[in-house]
């Protein structure tokens, strides 16, 4: 990406949001130290959590200094965003383990990139509470703080509150911040959308305790355009990056199924894969849709990223057993229909063809993303002319090839 600016290939990968910058361009005029921080809770991290990794990457590439924190005291108070309610507290050794687990997949991400990998309860940990009060709470003022949407929402009408504990956590993530400026000049902050609020915290507390000034930046959280849901959700539940919680196989077929309306976005968020490339591939795919370039290119590219180049060939090899192999000789799986009833209601086709036991059944399975038309997740309702070639469609529940049946036009 070396014809962009920062600015520029930010912009172009759909990684600017919200910025105290009065312009995006604004970040090109330095080089910048910065950091972003990474949660503990789960002993993984997910897909979600790659696009921020990918985020920090751009940065990295254009010559900026990164410190990349894993969030060891932050995580045993658990941050609001986004919960109707406290989530409970986790034991010290739980988030201790979490840490290292975070350490050793962010140290796969960014292998060969200069970074530094810091835990905030380094400094967290023998902070008294007098000192925290006076060096810290006496520069927050409460108003700003429960006016934030995410705190207004617990404790409105019909809220569940929020406890003192959780309520610190803003005021713990603009301590990190001040303390990362102190000891290694980091101005910047990036991270989620979400985290806009416990961002300007930091930004707030560097200008009322140094009177000196800091930046953020966030990227936006990535949605699946087929489904309007957070990305990196699926039937299973999250799409994690440790091969124990989401196997190789399984983390190679969640990007093969990935949506066309998406899969232009997760290649520039999720590949490094420069403009000229990323345009080929997608001028390739709008020829041939079927083929699904775009997404084999995109399972690729990210695997071989998380689990490395073998994964990849495994992966692939399991794919072409289980969801490639040609079915269309046997006869016994052919299930022939005229035109509307093979273009009508998807969950009645299901159910008519024994892939399903029921409509119901099928409108579940439907919308857990549990059916593939053509080896490709089913994103509509209905059949359509597009989707048969010689007459014949493909139809599968679930990712083994035995739970498949052709669906033959007779009309």
């Amino acid at each position: 990406m070396s014809d962009m600016t920062l600015s520029e290939e930010l912009q172009w990968r759909g990684f600017v949001n919200q910025t105290t910058f009065e312009n995006i361009k604004d970040i090109d005029k330095q080089k910048w130290t910065f950091y972003h921080g990474f949660d503990a809770s789960a002993d993984s991290q997910t897909v979600g959590n790659l696009a921020g990794m990918m985020f920090d990457k751009v940065l990295m590439r254009h010559g900026n200094k990164a410190y990349i924190l894993a969030g060891g005291a932050t995580s045993l108070i658990g941050d609001p965003i986004w919960k109707d309610a406290e989530r409970p507290l986790q034991d010290e050794a739980t988030i201790a383990h979490n840490v290292e687990n975070a350490k050793k997949q962010l140290q796969q991400i960014f292998k060969g990139y200069d970074f530094t990998l810091v835990n905030n309860l380094d400094w967290t940990k023998d902070l008294t509470v007098i000192r925290f009060l006076r060096d810290i709470g006496k520069h927050f003022s409460m108003t700003p703080l429960i006016q934030r949407d995410y705190m207004a929402t617990r404790l409105g009408d019909g809220g569940t509150g929020i406890s003192f504990t959780e309520f610190t956590y803003t005021l713990l993530q603009g301590m990190d911040f001040l303390h990362l400026f102190d000891n290694y000049g980091v101005t910047l902050q990036v991270g989620s959308s979400d985290q806009w609020g416990n961002c300007l915290s930091g930004v707030e507390l560097i200008r009322r305790s140094r009177g000196a000034e800091a930046h953020v930046l966030t990227h936006p959280l990535v949605i699946n355009k087929a489904t309007g849901k957070k990305f990196g959700r699926s039937e299973a539940g999250a799409v994690w990056l440790d091969q124990a919680k989401t196997s190789p196989n399984d983390f190679y077929q969640f990007w093969i199924n990935a949506d066309d309306a998406g899969v232009e976005e997760y290649l520039k968020v999720y590949t490094e894969l420069d403009k000229p490339t990323i345009d080929g591939i997608m001028q390739e795919h709008r020829q041939n849709p079927k083929a699904r370039t775009a997404q084999t290119k995109l399972a690729e590219e990210i695997t071989k990223l998380v689990h490395g180049e073998q994964a990849v060939t495994n992966a692939q090899k399991a794919a072409t057993e289980l969801t490639g192999g040609d079915i269309s000789g046997d006869s016994s799986l052919v299930k022939k229909y005229g035109r509307d009833a093979a273009f009508g209601d998807l969950a009645a086709l299901l159910e008519s063809s024994g892939l399903a036991s029921s409509k119901s059944e099928a409108r579940r399975l439907l919308e857990s993303g549990g059916i593939y038309v053509n080896d490709a997740k089913a994103t509509k309702n209905n059949l359509e002319q597009t989707d048969f070639t010689d007459g014949r469609a493909k139809l599968r529940r679930g990712k083994t090839l035995k739970n498949s049946v052709i669906i033959e036009l007779t009309d």
